[in-house]
């Protein structure tokens, strides 16, 4: 039995969640969405709370049921409270700004880069911020991946994007090390 499969999934009070033969439709204040799910699942919609039953007892439908069931917890998630990500730039002379529904970046490079909003997520722009929100978890996180990705933190300097709140360890550079070995050369 999965653990985390066995787990009530509780719908808040705006947000509908209904069963239609294998799928599964979310409506709430940010938006709606919809979940296809495997027929070797079972859903039992109680009032505000949701049961997934797993048919089979195989190793590979025990994951694929808790699979299952966080997916449709972050698709009741979303639509109530939306998944939020936000991305600070460092470094001088870096910008960011948005223009029809994309994001200009002028990162060093000696061209900007231009990255299209994907549908169904938002992009907020304040000072050196990004922030990305949307009702699909993955399409949050894989946006904001890909935006990362453009200029990682440099690990000696401490410029490039990174997530609010991620700590990057800096490295000593080529001085600390020609210091400690020009100790005994005169």
């Amino acid at each position: 039995m999965s653990r985390i499969g066995n787990k009530l999934i509780s719908i808040p009070e705006e947000t509908q969640v209904v069963k239609e033969g294998q799928m599964l439709a979310f409506t709430g204040k940010y938006g709606n969405t919809e979940l296809a799910i495997p027929r070797f699942l079972n859903i039992k919609i109680k009032g505000k709370s949701i049961m997934v039953e797993n048919k089979n007892d195989k190793s590979y439908y025990k994951a694929q049921h808790g699979l299952f069931r966080s997916l449709i917890q972050n698709c009741v998630t979303g639509v109530s409270d939306n998944f939020k990500k936000v991305l600070e730039i460092h470094g001088v002379g870096y910008s960011v700004k948005l223009e029809n529904n994309q994001i200009i970046m002028l990162l060093g490079f000696s061209h900007p880069i231009i990255l299209k909003i994907p549908d169904g997520l938002e992009a907020k722009i304040e000072k050196n911020t990004i922030a990305i929100s949307g009702i699909d978890k993955q399409k949050v996180g894989q946006f904001s991946a890909l935006i990362r990705q453009i200029k990682k933190p440099d690990p000696y300097k401490g410029k490039g994007i990174r997530y609010k709140g991620e700590k990057i360890r800096k490295k000593a550079g080529k001085a600390a090390k020609a210091i400690g070995g020009r100790q005994g050369a005169k």
